[in-house]
């Protein structure tokens, strides 16, 4: 005999169990609904947060116009370590021909080998942040218009490492979109003093005729966020270069830094 209170509780069980749809259906529906990422969208996306990542680099002080920069000088420390805090105090015990201490580090970018910073790490120093000169490139104007870029090693024993230079790639393609750099506006150290900088096994080649692709910054924003004068002083600079070039004559040395 059957107890009266399953009696009773029997036609809510068969209702119950009636409405609900088997386990496996509900797993079936969830497929349909959930999209598996691919492998390009998982590339995408690392792609997006590099540039980010890249791109928050080349952030300013707040209220600090963009230079219209011109050049980029690549260096290297000529050391197996290095960060931005022990070049800093490393250029500030350096003085100039007056007898002046130098401010700090002289570059604008440092891009780490793992050893004092991570391996392919961008970090921006006070002279980028505040748009300032350089005192790297030993020669006045290229200081005042050029983006001085080292990174930590010593290439004349060994290249830089692979994370090195994908992130001086990608750090090249942001100025170029930036500032409109073209290739014979990318130098090495010794393209302009009598220095091996950055290092017989620096991939020169490779790293400047291989850029990444981005997409340009428009006019207005970059003129926007440029000094006054600034395209004209460029213009007179790049012109008084090609003629000492042409003629022979010496460069102009860098004043204090």
């Amino acid at each position: 005999m059957i107890p009266i209170l399953a009696v009773t509780l029997l036609p809510h069980f068969v209702a119950v169990l009636g409405s609900a749809e088997p386990p496996h259906q509900e797993a079936a529906n969830d497929r349909e609904t959930t999209k598996v990422p691919t492998r390009s969208d998982v590339e995408d996306h690392k792609q997006e947060l590099v540039e980010e990542e890249t791109t928050a680099h080349l952030e300013v002080d707040q209220a600090t116009e963009l230079k219209a920069w011109k050049f980029v000088i690549l260096h290297h420390t000529a050391t197996q370590s290095g960060s931005v805090e022990s070049i800093h105090e490393a250029h500030r015990r350096r003085v100039d021909s007056s007898g002046n201490p130098w401010r700090g580090i002289g570059y604008h970018f440092v891009i780490g080998n793992g050893h004092g910073m991570s391996d392919g790490e961008v970090q921006p120093t006070f002279r980028w942040k505040e748009q300032l000169s350089g005192a790297h490139a030993g020669i006045r104007q290229y200081n005042d218009f050029g983006i001085g870029v080292c990174l930590v090693g010593n290439f004349e024993e060994a290249g830089p490492t692979s994370a090195q230079v994908d992130a001086v790639r990608r750090l090249l393609a942001e100025l170029r979109a930036q500032f409109g750099i073209q290739n014979d506006q990318i130098l090495k150290h010794g393209d302009l003093k009598a220095t091996a900088c950055p290092g017989r096994h620096f991939p020169f080649q490779e790293i400047v005729s291989r850029p990444i692709a981005r997409r340009p910054v428009p006019n207005d924003a970059h003129h926007s966020r440029t000094s006054s004068g600034s395209t004209e002083v460029i213009k007179n600079v790049v012109s008084v270069l090609r003629t000492t070039q042409r003629n022979g004559v010496p460069r102009e040395r860098a004043s204090t830094p």
